[in-house]
């Protein structure tokens, strides 16, 4: 082909440039009375008022607070809090695993062929999924709040309150992460006769391994995290410490326990980063 008829040729062009430009002006009409609905209004930040307020609160946050005293506060505060979301994890562990392997239809025995307990398995299976969706569908802070009246202010009800959300977050992750990756050879592990645990184990694990252990160590950074707000209800941890903190108008105290969640929330990405390369 010539220098001119290539010249003259159209340009190659993405024939589904149009839909997706369709596509994203609904999306736009779609979401504009939403930001209505929610108030949004981004722009009254840079008012010469709000940045003004703005300035003087976070001004409040220098210096942070290095006190022996505050840092001996923040080290138990800080020990509290890991033991909190990693007791809240393991006890949210125990009801996952358990409703993720009765939910997950790879694991299901009755998919392989007619027979006798084809509809208790599928009730037992629906009923998995119906309560890991309670689980998961009431906030911890609702949790915290009943289990301080009834435990008293402590860690106690932060543990209590993690388990019960994050099993229902975790089970309902691991059974879709379960059901995502090729279940052939969990579904012949069971037509040969193979029970559950065997195809899990042989059939599922070995490629859902690495995506499995990542979201549990986010999960773990998330309840983390939420220890923050739970703190406030009386749930212990560094929550509680800065809701002290924000109380007495103490900033400097306030940013020292910010930058401890920084440190703890790398410390979470580089276990993430370590178990997934062990995986590999």
């Amino acid at each position: 082909m010539s220098a001119s008829t290539q010249a003259l040729s159209p340009p190659h062009r993405d024939p589904d440039t149009r839909a997706r430009l369709g596509w994203t002006l609904v999306a736009l009409v779609l979401l504009w009375p939403l930001l209505v609905l929610a108030e949004f209004r981004p722009w009254a930040l840079f008012d010469a008022g709000n940045l003004r307020v703005m300035g003087s609160f976070l001004g409040g946050f220098l210096p942070p607070a290095t006190s022996t005293e505050f840092l001996g506060y923040l080290l138990d505060a800080t020990l509290e809090t890991m033991a909190i979301a990693t007791a809240g994890i393991a006890l949210a562990l125990l009801l996952a695993v358990p409703l993720s392997i009765l939910s997950t239809r790879a694991l299901a025995v009755s998919k392989i062929g007619p027979g006798p307990g084809r509809l208790g398995d599928r009730m037992a299976r629906a009923a998995g999924r119906a309560l890991l969706t309670f689980l998961r569908a009431i906030p911890e802070i609702v949790w915290a709040l009943m289990f301080v009246r009834v435990l008293g202010l402590g860690p106690a009800a932060g543990v209590l309150a993690l388990a019960i959300t994050y099993g229902g977050m975790l089970g309902k992750v691991y059974t879709e992460i379960l059901e995502s990756i090729d279940t052939r050879p969990a579904r012949a592990i069971l037509e040969a006769g193979g029970g559950r645990f065997a195809a899990l184990a042989y059939g599922l694990l070995p490629n859902a391994a690495q995506e499995l252990t990542s979201y549990t160590v986010y999960r773990w950074e998330c309840a983390v995290r939420a220890s923050v707000i739970m703190g406030f209800v009386g749930a212990g941890g560094l929550g509680q410490l800065m809701d002290q903190s924000m109380k007495m108008l103490n900033g400097g105290e306030a940013a020292t326990i910010l930058f401890v969640f920084l440190v703890l929330v790398l410390f979470a990405d580089s276990l993430s980063a370590t178990l997934r390369r062990a995986l590999a």
